[in-house]
């Protein structure tokens, strides 16, 4: 099993949050969420300590058309003393220095954003907390272990009480490192040392980071790989000589990949083969020297001068061995240059194998044929070996050859990364609160959630009553529908379901009794342009050419049947068996049936026709179809309601209520017309901006705002209008606007269901965004994008559970009930798509009329069936009044 393979299955099991304890690659979220993208501007502090000197910083990132960054920074020495002596002495002295930097540069009066770069293994549990796991690199400072080193840093701060500064961030140098060179080049994704130590970190996957809560974006990870192989993973690659060196090292049976690999062993493994070597008479004459014999007498700076080039390095070569009191022939120093290029080779293949991982790994996460992405490098062997570097390059394009991978020298430390960690960490910060305000006009509390309840009940009164129905936006219009299923309806019914462009032609047997059931059988035609743009007289011929060749198509040529007509267009009705056009829509102009009743064209059409004759009983809408439907199997089902391209909803209301219609005994189905409210100002402090901007370009400015905020035709319109917001902030997309994103309709509906759903990863909403034209979009952006959808969506769904809530609280009120239990039937393409809008719409309808226990039953065979029904329930009242 090769390297690649075995360091892959470590990062695994250190992702992981029950092996990570037993992961000798333990994977540490390190809470950076980002890497710069080229808008961050500000003057920062940064504070690198990694070793016995340190660095203080201040880093000015402007922007004037072109992203700068000027860096002021000064050395300071750490005495040995407070190396090894209290914690508090030395962040007394680390803050000491600190404060001299600031009066040195005249900022110490102002309060700067500060990073901190701590090279020292940690635990981090949020970006500004840091738990030191234990010191290295001669440090041994007491009381500083297992405590976080930010708050031992403040608190020395404060102490001297001169100067404040907000520490914002802590990193190691690794992370540091990506950072820097993610300033220059925004595809850098990993950072690289392989210096004295070695380790790496990438951006990795949220959903893939068990041991961090949310699995929305990206976060870089400290790899700590040095310490791969510790589990035995690399025994069967590990020589004898790795074996001495670990054997005498302060931390036996730890760091065995660093061992391998870096500044601080290769010199030593060079050495501990030469002596091998001359021990078996194989150079030096068989010769060896006490300086030879001495840990640590061969330098790493030793294997790079000898590797520098064949004739130089030889000279080289013969000056080291001169150095360590042997006399080399030509061919010893030929002989010690082929070791230190094999050692050197070795460590830059290794390495170049556990970085092969990580690159599979990114590329797995963004499903990507081709990974583009850069690595971030520092480090003295990387730097100054004259081979590492192109060994290492060499081999990873070798064992990638899918990834196109650049590697990008750090030039200014990892102290300037720091900065950019908290630029970055200041940028997301300010975007973030911008980005909630924005949001925030489009969030609705309960309070307000319970005043579109009582300005709804409000419109629902003033449209019953006669007084006040022409001015009320809630139309509540009659539909002469008196009575739901009760189980004892039979026969056969014909319905026609229109819509749209297509409609149905339908046979619905009911069976009553005791074994009721329905048997439906339809057919699905077209309706033609010329017919939707001709005559009256075209369209209604065109339909009943379509029922003749049902009937034809079921074998009941010239059969006379009862017929239910679902009529999806507004209309008025004066009687169950007419409907009055009020105006066509959905791309509708046949001419001549503005201001008639539908039945009376379709019935003049069939008799044109002269073939067969039909008795149109009902005329109904899709709201009232579906209450229908869903009222055969559940006898408490008394509110239809849609939520689809439009929304729309109906109800059994008290028949001494309805003052457009004599009498006052029973009740009657009230097809509400709800998606114009809010036509007269009742919605006006709750729309925003972007409703605004849709209702402007709508074809019928001014009407059904409340359709407008919820169903499904205008979603993805306030969505896009809120996205363009964010662009022209240069809060997403890096604020360039797609000419996609610019034309109107472009974000349908459907991607807000698809977006939002729970299955859907982050890089399939990117290519859901690429489709759009968005191709330059991030990871940071596909989780806006989300949110803006999660935002309006949670809005409709909760402005229409208001809007019912008002509904089923009437009709317990009309009953003087303290309890009432109901069924409301739903149709529409957005409740029953959208992956959350069901539950929270039922959430608010539950919260806002606690007293109404709801039950949503899902219309599955559509207002067709539900026309059918009505013409049963009509024909059954009627055949009982005879």
């Amino acid at each position: 099993m090769d390297v690649s393979v075995r360091f892959r299955r470590e990062m695994d099991k250190g992702l992981g949050r029950d092996s990570s304890p037993t992961a000798a690659v333990k994977m540490l979220p390190t809470f950076v969420r980002s890497t710069p993208d080229g808008t961050e501007k500000g003057d920062f502090l940064a504070l690198d300590l990694g070793g016995t000197n340190f660095r203080v910083l201040l880093v000015k990132v402007s922007d004037n058309g072109k992203q700068k960054v000027e860096m002021e920074n000064q050395i300071y020495a750490i005495p040995e003393e407070l190396m090894r002596g209290s914690g508090s002495e030395l962040f007394d002295h680390i803050a000491e220095c600190l404060a001299n930097f600031l009066e040195k540069l005249g900022i110490k009066n102002q309060k700067l954003p500060l990073g901190f770069t701590f090279s020292f293994p940690c635990q981090q549990t949020k970006l500004d907390e840091s738990i030191l796991v234990s010191w290295t690199k001669g440090f041994k400072s007491h009381g500083v272990e297992g405590r976080d080193v930010v708050s031992l840093l403040r608190k020395a701060i404060k102490k001297r009480g001169d100067f404040d500064i907000d520490i914002v961030a802590v990193i190691n140098d690794t992370v540091g490192t990506m950072m820097t060179c993610g300033y220059d080049d925004h595809h850098c994704e990993i950072g690289l040392i392989v210096g004295t130590g070695t380790n790496a970190c990438y951006m990795e996957e949220m959903r893939h980071l068990e041991l961090v809560e949310g699995d929305e974006g990206r976060m870089c990870v400290n790899m700590e790989w040095g310490a791969f192989g510790d589990d035995g993973a690399l025994d069967d690659l590990r020589t004898d000589f790795d074996r001495e060196i670990d054997a005498g090292s302060l931390n036996p049976g730890k760091q065995l990949f660093e061992k391998m690999i870096s500044g601080m062993y290769m010199g030593e493994l060079v050495r501990l083969i030469l002596v091998k070597m001359a021990k078996e008479d194989l150079v030096f004459k068989g010769h060896t020297t006490p300086d030879l014999l001495t840990t640590g007498h061969f330098q790493t700076s030793f294997v790079s001068a000898i590797e520098n080039d064949k004739s130089e390095g030889l000279v080289s070569a013969e000056k080291v061995l001169r150095g360590l009191g042997l006399d080399p022939s030509g061919e010893d120093c030929v002989a010690t240059q082929r070791v230190c290029q094999v050692v050197s080779t070795r460590a830059a293949h290794l390495c170049a194998a556990t970085l092969v991982s990580v690159l599979r790994q990114i590329r797995d996460n963004k499903a990507a044929e081709r990974l583009r992405t850069t690595i971030g490098v520092d480090g003295s062997v990387y730097k100054n070996h004259p081979q590492f570097a192109r060994r290492l390059h060499k081999m990873v394009r070798r064992l990638v050859p899918d990834c196109d991978v650049r590697f990008l020298r750090s030039e200014d430390g990892s102290g300037k990364g720091a900065a950019m960690v908290t630029a970055v960490a200041y940028r997301l910060a300010t975007q973030h609160a911008e980005r909630q305000r924005v949001l925030d006009a489009l969030r609705l509390s309960r309070e307000q959630l319970l005043e579109v309840k009582r300005r709804m009940g409000d419109e629902i009164n003033r449209g019953l009553a006669k007084e006040s129905h022409d001015q009320a936006t809630v139309k509540m219009l009659p539909t002469y529908v008196r009575s739901t299923p009760d189980g004892t309806e039979h026969g056969d019914f014909l319905a026609l379901d229109l819509g749209g462009t297509n409609f149905r032609v339908l046979l619905v047997r009911v069976r009553g009794g005791k074994r009721r059931s329905v048997e439906m059988h339809n057919k699905i035609y077209a309706i033609p342009q010329e017919a939707m743009q001709g005559t009256g007289e075209e369209l209604f011929d065109h339909i009943v050419h379509c029922i003749a060749d049902f009937l034809e198509y079921m074998g009941m040529k010239g059969a006379s049947l009862p017929l239910g007509f679902t009529f999806s267009f507004p209309c008025h009705q004066n009687k169950l068996d007419q409907g009055i056009l009020l105006k066509w829509t959905k791309g509708f102009k046949a001419t001549g049936c503005e201001g008639e009743d539908v039945v009376s064209l379709l019935k003049d059409a069939i008799h044109r026709r002269e073939e067969f004759d039909l008795d149109v009983v009902a005329v109904v809408n899709d709201t009232v179809g579906t209450m229908m439907t869903c009222g055969y199997e559940d006898p408490l089902c008394e509110v239809g309601l849609i939520v689809g391209t439009g929304t729309n909803a109906c109800y059994m209301e008290e028949m001494q209520n309805v003052e457009l219609v004599e009498g006052d005994e029973g009740r009657m189905c009230v097809n509400m017309e709800w998606g114009a409210f809010g036509d007269h100002g009742e919605l006006d402090d709750f729309s925003t901006e972007f409703d605004r901007a849709v209702d402007d370009c709508a074809t019928n400015p001014g009407k059904q705002r409340y359709e407008k905020m919820i169903s499904g035709m205008y979603l993805g319109e306030i969505v896009r209008n809120v996205l363009l917001e964010f662009t022209a902030k240069g809060l997403l997309f890096r604020g360039k606007l797609s000419e996609r994103l610019k034309t109107r309709g472009i974000f349908e509906t459907k991607f807000l269901s698809q977006i939002e759903s729970d299955r859907l990863a982050l890089r399939q909403v990117r290519s859901i965004l690429q489709h759009l034209g968005l191709t330059s979009s991030t990871c940071d952006d596909s989780i806006l994008v989300k949110e803006v959808c999660s935002v309006v969506a949670r809005r409709a769904a909760q402005l229409c559970g208001a809007g019912l809530a008002a509904v089923v609280d009437k009709i317990r009120q009309n009953r003087n009930l303290s309890e009432l239990k109901i069924t409301v039937g739903v149709d529409g393409t957005l409740y029953k798509l959208h992956p959350h809008f069901s539950s929270i719409m039922h959430e608010t309808v539950r919260d806002l009329a606690p007293q109404c226990e709801v039950t949503f039953l899902q219309s599955e065979d559509g207002s067709g069936k539900g026309a059918a029904l009505i013409t049963a329930v009509a024909c059954r009242i009627r055949d009982m009044s005879y």
